[in-house]
């Protein structure tokens, strides 16, 4: 499985096996045929060349097995639907796609900053809110850079129970505020003030009740240096 950025910089999910891609126009035409019962049909209705559109699917059956059961016209007519392979293929396609545009929507809290010194990859960051620390892609010392930080990566502690700052110089570690809690389907966002900005932090249902998180409670916010995005402004 892999996935590219697209036009909106959200993931293209895509399927790889023995260098070959099943991708969203595979999957646009295996819905359209089990839409249609026809290739044909499903070529046209795409706007798309039925010959190549047959080869295609032959190239992706010689990798990932029979895809499409073709019928040939007679007393019952012809057609075609998705094999067993075909749905299953489809499923796993579908649900890396959902996935990755999850993980697109992920909110982000971004800083401000100025590089004030490089150590091997990693690269110290002067912010609003402290030193921050994250992988750099050449950039020099007193570059500005916007400091980008997934609420995916972010892992809220108690202050009780927080190893010392400096335990791990591959981490990052701020004290903040709750301010608020947003509830989603399966995950909650909680706001932390820093200072005047607003981190996210994805969490659990349990992991809220564990460490009962509520408005007005102090917690510790540590992230991976490697989660930590740098972006040059002059690019």
């Amino acid at each position: 499985m892999t996935s590219d950025p697209g036009a909106d910089g959200h993931g293209t999910a895509a399927l790889v096996r023995d260098g070959v891609e099943f991708g969203e126009r595979d999957r646009a035409l295996l819905r359209e045929i089990e839409r249609t019962g026809s290739v044909a049909a499903a070529s046209s209705n795409l706007g798309r060349s039925r010959p190549r559109d047959l080869s295609r699917i032959e190239t992706l059956e010689e990798t990932f097995g029979e895809l499409v059961e073709r019928r040939r016209g007679g007393s019952g007519g012809g057609g075609s639907q998705l094999t067993d392979t075909g749905d299953q293929l489809l499923a796993r396609y579908e649900r890396l796609q959902v996935a990755l545009t999850a993980t697109a929507q992920v909110p982000e809290t971004v800083l401000q900053g100025t590089v004030t010194d490089l150590s091997g990859e990693l690269a110290e960051v002067d912010t609003p809110v402290g030193r921050v620390r994250g992988l750099h892609d050449d950039v020099t010392v007193d570059d500005q850079l916007q400091v980008r930080i997934g609420a995916d990566s972010i892992t809220l502690l108690d202050p009780g129970s927080d190893p010392e700052p400096d335990a791990t110089s591959a981490r990052n570690r701020l004290v903040g505020t709750i301010t608020g809690i947003d509830r989603g389907e399966t995950v909650l966002t909680v706001h932390v003030a820093v200072g005047d900005a607003d981190f996210q932090a994805l969490v659990t249902d349990n992991s809220a009740q564990r460490l009962d998180l509520h408005e007005n409670r102090e917690v510790v916010l540590t992230w991976k240096a490697t989660a930590t995005r740098l972006v040059s402004e002059s690019r």
